[in-house]
């Protein structure tokens, strides 16, 4: 059977929305305590949400930034120097 990925737009896209407002100041605030650039919290959540609402098979699934890897990325980026190079590099 084939899938309409479109059938539901209509309460999808507002759901996403917010969905997104609310994962906004998460995104935020780990891209700041791991010492990344605000911008890349804002692009990593966007990319993480689109990826697993497009690979997931669940109309119930729920994805977010991991506040646990923010003291992975801060030691990645301390040891490396800066945070061009941290991206360049892993």
């Amino acid at each position: 059977m084939k899938k309409n990925f479109f059938a539901h737009a209509g309460k999808d896209l507002p759901a996403g929305l917010v969905v997104f407002l609310v994962a906004l100041p998460l995104c935020l605030g780990i891209a700041s305590a791991s010492g990344a650039p605000f911008f890349s919290g804002i692009i990593s959540g966007i990319i993480g949400g689109v990826v697993i609402g497009f690979l997931s098979n669940s109309a119930l699934s729920v994805s977010g930034p991991a506040a646990g890897l923010a003291s992975l990325v801060l030691g990645a980026i301390t040891a490396i120097g800066n945070f061009p190079l941290f991206c360049v590099r892993y």
